[in-house]
């Protein structure tokens, strides 16, 4: 999806994420001398794992490969910007060679090593607040009969009242000046509950994580308890958070979930972040550690 990052990222948390151009290492905004010689040839874009290569820049569009589930996701996104929601790319439509054709969406998309500035609570806050307006917005949504989703990250609970995100990682934000202003990558987009993709924000930006691997990609964070309530206070969750925490346990699964299952059979993108990550060793850890520090989160939220 369109956006603009720090150039070269090695494989991240991810799965398919944000899409780029350059974007100024300290301000996080995009790097003025980006624009000078862009012309109609392809671009292609940084980030992303699962079609790392495969999604370029044409001018004022993007084009990114297709998937079953497209005719589900562009009927989301034109229902979102209908509503008023600007916070998603538009869709332009798909080309004859089977590629979809998106505006792009000027800004920044951090990817891993994340730097310093996407790292900040203000930053976090503003991601959990986007999260809020795009479920308001999609709340409305009725997806035309006979479309289909991912199941590949959906809510195991199932169905739900609105369309999950469901991958709200850093790659998939664009930023300006420190403020999400843009959601990308729509394709792990499924039915459920608001706060199971809440959840998952909150997994991968917190981050959720044991503190050796925290630390592996976002050294600068250090208070996890913290952090956390900064993302149940800027997306509006009342006082308590008993459901909340509930559903993020039972979301850390000790496997590695999509990522192990491109593993097996043989995808070279995905042995190569899940050596990165510490394998499976990397998901038992962060199930122990947050079952060991739930107590604390829950007073934190209280």
């Amino acid at each position: 999806m369109p956006g603009t990052a720090t150039p070269s990222p090695p494989p991240g948390d991810g799965r398919d994420a944000g899409r780029a151009a350059r974007a100024d290492p300290v301000t996080g905004g995009p790097d003025p001398g980006d624009a000078a010689g862009r012309a109609e040839s392809e671009e292609v874009l940084a980030g992303g794992v699962g079609n790392a290569g495969a999604v370029v820049r044409v001018g004022a569009h993007v084009l990114r490969p297709t998937s079953p589930h497209t005719p589900a996701i562009h009927a989301l996104l034109r229902h979102l910007r209908a509503a008023g929601f600007d916070g998603v790319p538009e869709v332009v439509g798909v080309d004859p060679d089977g590629r979809e054709r998106l505006v792009f969406i000027d800004g920044a998309v951090p990817c891993p090593p994340f730097p310093a500035w996407s790292q900040t609570d203000a930053v976090l806050a503003s991601t959990a607040a986007l999260l809020r307006r795009y479920h308001d917005a999609a709340a409305g949504f009725v997806p035309p009969v006979g479309v289909t989703w991912s199941d590949e990250l959906a809510d195991p609970a199932g169905g739900g009242p609105v369309v999950c995100h469901n991958d709200v990682c850093p790659e998939n934000v664009v930023y300006r000046d420190g403020v999400a202003v843009a959601l990308l990558d729509f394709e792990f987009a499924a039915p459920g509950r608001p706060l199971y993709d809440l959840a998952q924000l909150a997994k991968m930006n917190v981050p959720l994580d044991a503190p050796e691997d925290a630390a592996r990609l976002r050294p600068a964070v250090t208070d996890p308890f913290t952090r956390l309530r900064v993302v149940a206070d800027a997306y509006g969750l009342a006082p308590g958070g008993d459901e909340f925490l509930t559903i993020i346990a039972d979301s850390l699964n000790p496997v590695g979930g999509l990522v192990e299952r491109r593993v097996a059979p043989g995808e070279p993108a995905f042995i190569e972040m899940w050596e990165q990550m510490g394998g499976r060793a990397r998901y038992e850890r962060r199930q122990a550690w947050f079952h060991a520090h739930r107590a604390r989160f829950a007073d934190v939220l209280g």
